[in-house]
């Protein structure tokens, strides 16, 4: 009875391994960052965003900010209410902790209305996300899923050898 409940144990634990292993890092606006110089609706069409997925916001200082907003604020690129959060420091990260759909905008005068805006539709678990209008999404690295893809296996082996002995 021990070993069963021992196995459990480990069993629980790999399980809390792999939820955090499928979560994934998006560069906004990949190798450019985010810049007045990306299509950020294309960009954010090629991903699918779900709950503990993070955003990294890669940008000069005092060039760009990023202000996670209201859809209406989105909408208008009028930050003067419905700011949720602000980040300024040049490598913002930003996870996506629940199902919702998440808005960002620059909001240095112009930018945002010249672009520098996206939304994202965040599932829970491994669904897609949709995109909305002007958006600019993350990528994630290769080095990122193949350690994900090794440890999901690493751990499914594990588990057999655990359960199948």
């Amino acid at each position: 009875m021990e070993d069963k409940i021992g196995r459990l144990i480990i069993l629980i634990m790999c399980c809390s391994i792999l939820k955090g292993a499928v979560s994934q890092v998006y560069s906004v606006g990949d190798e450019s960052g985010w810049s007045s110089e990306v299509d950020y609706g294309s960009w954010s069409e090629k991903y699918n965003f779900t709950v503990g997925d993070v955003l990294e916001f890669t940008y000069n200082k005092g060039q760009h900010n990023v202000f996670e907003v209201t859809e209406s604020t989105y909408r208008t690129c009028d930050a003067s209410s419905g700011v949720l959060a602000k980040y300024e420091s040049g490598d913002d990260k930003v996870e996506l902790t629940e199902s919702k759909k998440y808005w960002f905008i620059c909001n240095v005068s112009g930018h945002c209305l010249g672009g520098m805006r996206f939304g994202v539709d965040v599932k829970a678990g491994n669904t897609s996300s949709t995109n909305l209008d002007p958006t600019p999404s993350a990528n994630s690295g290769n080095a990122f899923d193949t350690w994900s893809l090794g440890l999901r296996i690493f751990a499914f082996q594990l588990l057999l050898r655990l359960f199948c002995d």
